[in-house]
């Protein structure tokens, strides 16, 4: 057994690039590993700087082993007509005519051979395989040299194989692989030698170069010890900038710098954002949660003594800052409400428009959301909403917003609050991109919340009647996100929403515009927005609430147009689910479902003739028959009250007590008799159960026994 190490050299890869493509390198290498017979189970280590990708694989092999085959070749009635097919087929295995054997199958008897595949060595093995490998990794961008079979992220500069200690023959991007890798640009430079596979990480930490766990510790550490020199101050957590920075560094360190109080006049988000986004620094905090007139930048080097860096990044910093205000200040002078007319210079898609006509739809939209909102009692300030959703896309006009464009819709809630127009508007405006994944938050207030679901449905509803909807890993206009978002916020706010009632009237905001001519047929996108809604809501359910596959299939079966039931049916399913009597039942529907299927497939009985509805007191001539008719009658009345107040647990638990009579019509009567009046009544007793009580979840769904 031996060490198996690859090392890709490159320039710089991009911070947000890095993650994917090493967890990718990892994956690729372990199953080719598997694959070829080098290993039973991968144990792959997979590493990353700015400037390379690793991967150590644990106890390969260093040859296959012999591998021994059955072929089969022509059945003995062909090889006795035609003696040649044998000596072709004997000529093909590698071995003599006397050699072949006649194997029995169910088809027949036929000729075969036993034949040794000698292992091949690890190196070869791994020197022909892994170019194929690097090839593959997928990257948002990247670049070709000799042919676009060999292409990476950026310009490969070394390779490092090693099985062991001896070198694996291996050329990609017109490099062949050695037994160096290189150490930190400026602290170390020049190459490293490698000697084994094992003291990789050893080996380039003596070249000042860290791997991605060393680096996050350190770099937390030194954010602790640098902000502990400002009394009373905190570094702002930030995982993702943290992420960013850990695959900017090789060998990190971290410097405090000071920012001018004036500047702190500007509104927060304004002033993280030029930190973090535009310069990769770390907000720092008192200890009541405000902004400290300090930042935190990480640095690829051992430290800054002589001040010189420190000072660089103030000073780029203080031109930053002054940028943003400068544009604050100029912004105001155009008001929100003036800036209306010039969303019809701004193009929201080619084929859908501008952001005026998006607006408009945005504006009639909320409206009718309104009108179903305001009878459930939820509190809601129309007029706020109506003004909100007019001016929401406004700051896409403002400098600030073309400057620093991650904070559209947040500078618009601070242009709203700064300009008087209330604090209803401002926060509805300032929300409504929420939530941008499935753990942000959504809008606080139900004006944002509405705002947010109008300005979403309006996107997608648009996007999938131009026939722009996601196909596999492609959602270039975030159409999944979107759609999650709405799923999140109906969910969080409580609202009493149909999801197909939604898109229909957002659908209807297009009619009569230049955009219709281009749409498909609306019954066509409808069906196709309400098959991906229900994608949306099943990875609301699975991802964002955690609830079992089958719960959520269970659920989903009997309905999913209703975010805030089909989320209170699957809780009430995970709660009762444990009990025997609801496991019981759960096996007995999927009996049932089979019994009826079987039945229609064998032509003995029809659906469309079982009972039209409701599950009649049967008049059965076995007691098991009438006993479960009865029961089922009278529970399906109870489950029916329940389920109108949403009491699922009790209603689940009703259906629940059906178990004895249910068992007892299994075990003493037979469905399928020859007396057709018999089995149809039957068959109809169990298609109104099936029916009657489907309609909080599909029992037959549940997993049941593991």
């Amino acid at each position: 057994m031996a060490d198996f190490l690859l090392e890709i050299g490159t320039e710089e890869i991009p911070a947000r690039m890095i993650d994917a493509a090493q967890a990718e390198l990892g994956q690729r290498i372990g199953d080719l590993l598997v694959r070829e017979r080098l290993v039973e189970t991968a144990a792959v280590e997979s590493m990353s700087t700015p400037r390379r990708l690793a991967v150590l694989a644990r106890d390969v092999r260093l040859a296959q082993a012999d591998l021994e085959e059955e072929l089969v070749g022509p059945s003995t009635s062909v090889a006795a007509k035609s003696p040649k097919a044998a000596e072709a087929f004997a000529k093909k295995a590698g071995v003599a005519l006397s050699a072949l054997r006649t194997l029995s199958t169910p088809k027949g008897e036929y000729l075969a051979a036993r034949v040794v595949r000698p292992g091949r060595s690890a190196g070869a093995i791994l020197g022909e395989t892994i170019p194929r490998e690097l090839s593959g990794i997928y990257w948002p961008k990247s670049m070709y040299w000799k042919s676009k079979s060999e292409r990476f992220v950026r310009p490969v500069r070394w390779l490092l194989a090693l099985l062991d200690g001896e070198i694996v023959p291996l050329e990609f991007a017109g490099i062949m692989a050695g037994a160096e890798s290189r150490g930190h640009r400026e602290l170390a430079g020049g190459t490293v030698a490698v000697t084994r596979a094992g003291g990789y990480t050893e080996a380039l930490a003596r070249a000042c170069v860290l791997m991605p766990a060393e680096r996050r510790y350190r770099i937390r550490k030194a954010l602790d010890a640098t902000t502990r020199t400002v009394p009373g101050a905190r570094w702002r957590e930030d995982a993702d900038l943290l992420d960013t920075v850990v695959n900017l560094t090789e060998f990190p360190s971290v410097i405090l710098g000071s920012i001018e109080r004036e500047f702190l006049a500007l509104p927060e988000e304004v002033l993280v954002t030029v930190m973090r986004d535009h310069q990769k620094y770390f907000a720092v905090e008192d200890a009541q949660g405000k902004l400290a007139p300090y930042f935190l930048a990480v640095l690829n080097t051992e430290g800054d003594p002589t001040g010189l860096i420190r000072h660089g990044n103030e000073r780029v910093l203080r031109a930053r800052f002054r940028d943003a205000r400068f544009f604050w200040d100029t912004d105001q002078k155009s008001p929100l409400r003036r800036r209306v007319e010039q969303l019809k210079s701004v193009t929201f898609q080619k084929d859908l428009g501008n952001y005026y006509e998006k607006a408009q739809r945005m504006v009639r939209l909320c409206e009718r959301l309104a009108t179903v909102v305001e009878p459930a009692g939820l509190p809601l300030d129309r007029a706020a909403l109506g003004e909100a959703a007019l001016l929401a896309k406004t700051d896409l006009t403002a400098e600030l917003v073309k400057e620093f464009t991650e904070l559209q819709g947040v500078v618009g809630g601070l242009y709203a609050e700064a300009q008087g127009l209330g604090t209803a508007v401002a926060h509805a405006i300032y929300d409504h991109y929420q939530p941008a994944s499935m753990e942000d938050s959504v809008p606080r207030t139900l004006e944002g919340a509405l705002l947010a679901i109008a300005d979403k449905a309006d996107s997608v509803a648009g996007m999938f009647a131009l026939g722009l909807q996601p196909t596999g890993s492609k959602d270039p206009f975030a159409l999944r996100r979107q759609a999650n978002g709405i799923v999140k916020t109906i969910a969080a706010h409580q609202l009493p929403l149909s999801l197909a009632a939604l898109f229909q009237n957002a659908l209807a905001g297009y009619a009569g515009s230049p955009a219709a001519a281009r749409f498909a047929p609306e019954a066509d996108v409808s069906a196709t927005i309400q098959k991906f809604l229900r994608e949306r809501l099943e990875f609301y359910l699975r991802e964002g609430r955690g609830f079992a596959y089958d719960v959520v299939s269970a659920v989903l079966a009997a309905g999913g147009d209703d975010v805030v039931d089909v989320e209170a049916r699957a809780g009430a399913v995970t709660d009762v689910r444990q009990s025997e009597d609801f496991a019981a039942i759960s096996t007995a529907f999927k009996r049932m479902k089979n019994i009826l299927r079987q039945a229609a497939e064998s032509g003995k009985w029809r659906a469309e003739t079982a009972a039209p509805a409701g599950v009649a007191a049967n008049a059965g001539t076995e007691p098991a028959e009438r006993e479960l008719g009865q029961q089922a009658a009278a529970t399906a009345q109870v489950v029916a009250q329940l389920a109108q107040q949403r009491q699922y647990v009790a209603a689940l638990l009703e259906i629940s007590k059906l178990r004895p009579a249910v068992d007892a019509f299994f075990d003493q009567v037979m469905v399928m008799v020859e007396d057709e009046t018999v089995r149809d009544r039957r068959l109809n007793l169990l298609q109104a159960l099936v029916r009657e009580f489907s309609n909080i979840a599909d029992f037959s769904e549940i997993v049941v026994g593991g």
